[in-house]
């Protein structure tokens, strides 16, 4: 199975230079926790999630409008190709401890993102006959969730 299988493709994005405020609104308008963040060539040079809103609102002390996305965004990107297996996928979340990794095209241009809740999905819609496992979304989600090394070593 390849990544264009389970992908979502109908995403959208936002820009560097938007405030905190704009991302935060459009997650909120399209119940997701994450945009893929977007230059002026379409090219994706970040990610933002809620938490790192929240945490550069915080770090930052000043309001959503008065901060960039750009400012909190995580880079750099961490992407996959439509041609990618199923299970390169897998390995990436699991090594890099991500939910969601944005689909790139032979340009670097956003093609669609591919999340867990993609690949449980899968597994769900193709039973034991698929690439993707109950099993193995276990084996991902728990490789996601460990605990990251410096956080182990801060407490």
């Amino acid at each position: 199975m390849k990544v264009r299988d389970a992908m979502s493709s109908q995403v959208l994005s936002c820009a560097p230079e938007d405030s905190l405020n704009r991302a935060a609104q459009i997650m909120w308008e399209q119940d997701c926790g994450c945009l893929p963040v977007v230059d002026a060539e379409g090219e994706v040079v970040g990610i933002i999630t809620d938490r790192d809103i929240c945490m550069a609102a915080y770090t930052q002390g000043i309001a959503l409008q008065g901060a960039s996305v750009g400012s909190a965004m995580s880079h750099p990107v961490v992407g996959c190709r439509t041609e990618d297996s199923i299970a390169h996928v897998e390995q990436l979340m699991k090594e890099r401890q991500l939910r969601r990794i944005p689909v790139l095209n032979d340009l670097n241009c956003l093609a669609g993102m591919i999340t867990v809740a993609d690949l449980a999905r899968s597994a769900e819609l193709q039973g034991l006959r698929g690439a993707v496992s109950a099993p193995g979304i276990a084996h991902t989600l728990a490789g996601i969730c460990k605990p990251r090394e410096h956080a182990a070593a801060a407490a």
